[in-house]
């Protein structure tokens, strides 16, 4: 059973779970429900999602079942702890290390979290706890797109036909500062296979539309994949695109900006009213590309990660 007071006294903290808080516009009542507190009071509704309790403090987390099937080990995902503000570091710390005990007991494991860099008490609890810090997640928008202005580039949808292809590209443009290569958990095979396989799923229906160059003369050694949120659009009332996965290769240097470029074109004429962008704190040539579009910063995220178990597998590097 949920502590409502303990989630309600994390409540301002917890809004940065959204990832919409920064855009000022949006009803806040949903980005509560379904992000925020709101999601920590339902939390154990459903099957997958699980609740470790010590010393009053709660732990949120839940399985995800895809993640699972595909590294073969149980895959989990922290979404909060809850503690009351008088609880000293030192406590948390502790029920922190008690639900990595749990889970070590239950065999290998790997579990990790997206913290938003205003919860400092978690973010520190975290850490002293043992966990790894992998990446820094910085997140852009666009909104104003009747002003957007930028020279058209030919550009066309990916078929389902060339999933394997995408996929190739993805594994190929290997950032070494994304969460899975960061990560020693994963090792550079697992890595690079994952991001092949999400690349092939992406093309094969996952997201909503993947533009890929449409110039004669130009190889196809990118893509941007791109998801248009539609749930939450609908709940939100205004539409939403998310660039979800991007990979340049070396044929197509300079292609980034004009995928992106042309992915807020496409939200545009779809209607939406802001296009959505996360890159790693270290990729100084994205940031500068989402600068020269006029993309905003609006949030910035910490992914750390906890595994109860490393085979030789996962130590590739």
């Amino acid at each position: 059973m949920i502590d409502t007071g303990l989630a309600e006294s994390r409540s301002k903290i917890l809004r940065f779970h959204s990832p919409y808080h920064f855009l000022k516009s949006l009803p806040e009542q949903y980005q509560y429900e379904k992000f925020g507190a709101g999601r920590a009071i339902r939390f154990g509704e459903k099957q997958q999602e699980k609740v470790f309790e010590s010393e009053d403090i709660q732990v949120l987390y839940e399985l995800l079942p895809w993640d699972t099937a595909f590294f073969g080990v149980p895959t989990y995902r922290l979404f909060t702890a809850l503690f009351a503000t008088t609880d000293s570091l030192d406590r948390l710390k502790e029920v922190l290390q008690r639900f990595q005990t749990h889970l070590t007991l239950q065999g290998p494991a790997y579990c990790f979290v997206e913290v938003p860099a205003e919860d400092i008490r978690l973010l520190q609890g975290l850490t002293q706890a043992g966990w790894r810090w992998n990446e820094t997640r910085l997140h852009y928008y666009r909104g104003q797109l009747a002003d957007f202005e930028e020279p058209r580039y030919a550009v066309r949808l990916a078929q389902p036909a060339e999933a394997v292809g995408v996929g190739q590209i993805a594994a190929a443009a290997r950032n070494d500062y994304d969460r899975f290569h960061a990560d020693p958990w994963f090792g550079t095979e697992r890595a690079d296979a994952f991001l092949a396989r999400y690349g092939a799923a992406a093309t094969e229906g996952y997201c909503d539309a993947v533009l890929v160059p449409d110039e004669p003369s130009v190889p196809i050694d990118s893509f941007l994949a791109v998801s248009d949120l539609g749930q939450d659009a609908a709940a939100l009332g205004v539409g939403l695109s998310r660039v979800v996965l991007t990979a340049v290769g070396p044929a197509n240097r300079g292609w980034h900006r004009r995928l992106v470029s042309e992915t807020v074109y496409r939200a545009r004429e779809r209607g939406a009213s802001f296009v959505l962008m996360t890159t790693q704190a270290t990729n100084g040539a994205v940031i500068r590309n989402a600068e020269k579009l006029n993309f905003a910063l609006g949030s910035t995220t910490h992914i750390l990660s906890y595994s109860t178990a490393m085979t030789s597998s996962t130590q590739t590097s």
